[in-house]
């Protein structure tokens, strides 16, 4: 089994994440993803077997097609939290309305309604489009994130989305690392 996703990456945009992660200091209990891996999740897979690889990359092709979504720009900043300010287990950086989020929300939908159809487990919450930055192990920095969240407002920056990606998650003593296995044009 493969453990998969669907997902835009934040290629070229590692410095501008790892300069807003900075903005929340040494805060106990806060645990830093990996800027270079940083993207914005459009469909979590799950553990899947190998041989339906093919049939899922034919499935995200459709996907991209049912979409009508061409290549765009998408603005990335702003920060929040999941899955609320009183307890947090996420904080991530938005993707700036009307500059991208629209369609990232269309290739979610159409993602979503192909992998379903193939038996994938529908997503249980709302999409936002957003890029985690950070994960809560405990509550020992939560007042220091909570302060940064409403008071920073970061300008991450500009990223042209031009491909989704199916990505393998392999988790790791040092956290997880992805692989892309199939990159597919919009």
């Amino acid at each position: 089994m493969q453990r998969l996703f669907v997902s835009v990456d934040l290629d070229g945009l590692a410095d501008e994440v790892r300069a807003v992660q900075q903005r929340f200091g040494d805060a106990s209990g806060l645990r830093l993803t990996d800027p270079e891996q940083a993207h914005v999740t459009l469909k979590f897979l799950g553990d899947t077997d190998p041989e339906r690889i093919d049939d899922l990359v034919t499935e995200l092709e459709r996907a991209v097609a049912d979409s009508g979504v061409e290549p765009f720009e998408a603005r990335l900043g702003g920060l929040g939290v999941f899955p609320s300010r009183d307890y947090i287990s996420v904080v991530w950086v938005g993707v700036c309305d009307g500059h991208g989020d629209r369609e990232l929300t269309a290739l979610h939908e159409a993602v979503e309604d192909r992998t379903t159809a193939m038996g994938f487990d529908a997503e249980d919450h709302d999409f936002t489009p957003h890029a985690t930055i950070a994960r809560m192990d405990h509550a020992g920095g939560k007042e220091l994130v909570q302060d940064t969240v409403e008071t920073e407002d970061p300008d991450v920056g500009r990223l042209r989305v031009e491909e989704i990606r199916l990505t393998e998650s392999v988790l790791r003593e040092d956290g997880p690392h992805y692989r892309t296995l199939e990159s597919i044009p919009l």
